[in-house]
């Protein structure tokens, strides 16, 4: 099994669900007590927080480089960053280490067009639904027809995420709000939904969504067990 190395803390609560899912699957997959063989190094996400809002992505390149060369360091034989925001600077890790990192995009994408489907609504960060890193890898590496929410909507999502779900809190009225979003998604022709930020999986489920919801957190996990047990 190669070590698994990840870059977490972004927020600690979804990190978390990752070290869950790992485990749970190394051990699904390989019985008795097994589980992953892993390594995390976790950053102050109040600091990552502040300099996503500033714009300052060149100095959260190098605190995701930093990062990933810790973990190279410790012995990983590749590296999943935990979040889906910050794959806004994984050209910027993968260049500053020897190691691969598993984007949390292609797994994702190979799971929906495995199903079938091809136009995807996408929830996330105001940074993951506006910008072009998340939304042009899944259309021009993947053929996926991406739409996201409106301006009011993007902006709903983006508040739950970083004023509830990075602290924790899941609230009733919070669910409402992302299942209406979700279903003007679909009143606009997506036949799926990515729920494209690590923590959304704490707020919703399939139950409260007309059409498949993709979650990242839990495909991502699944897919760094995948490359964990292959082979060279």
């Amino acid at each position: 099994m190669k070590t698994i190395g990840l870059i977490g803390g972004m927020s600690w609560e979804s990190s978390a669900e990752y070290y869950r899912i790992i485990n749970q699957e190394a051990n699904r997959r390989l019985g008795g007590v097994h589980s992953a063989q892993c390594l995390m190094w976790s950053v102050d996400f109040e600091e990552i927080k502040r300099l996503q809002h500033e714009g300052d992505w060149e100095s959260l390149g190098e605190a995701m480089k930093d990062a990933a060369r810790r973990v190279e360091r410790g012995g990983a034989g590749f590296i999943v960053l935990c979040t889906n925001t910050m794959h806004r600077v994984a050209d910027a890790v993968s260049s500053a280490v020897g190691i691969p990192l598993l984007h949390i995009a292609d797994p994702t994408a190979e799971r929906i067009k495995a199903a079938g489907f091809r136009r995807i609504g996408l929830l996330g960060t105001a940074f993951t639904m506006e910008q072009d890193f998340y939304k042009g890898r899944l259309q021009q590496r993947h053929g996926l027809d991406v739409i996201v929410p409106d301006e009011d909507d993007r902006r709903i999502v983006h508040e739950i995420i970083y004023r509830e779900l990075v602290l924790g809190q899941v609230r009733p009225e919070s669910r409402q709000a992302y299942r209406e979003i979700i279903a003007r998604l679909v009143e606009r022709g997506a036949e799926a939904v990515i729920l494209g930020c690590t923590e959304i999986m704490l707020l919703v489920t399939d139950e409260d969504s007309p059409v498949p919801l993709f979650d990242t957190t839990t495909i991502h996990a699944i897919a760094a067990v995948d490359r964990a047990l292959k082979p060279d």
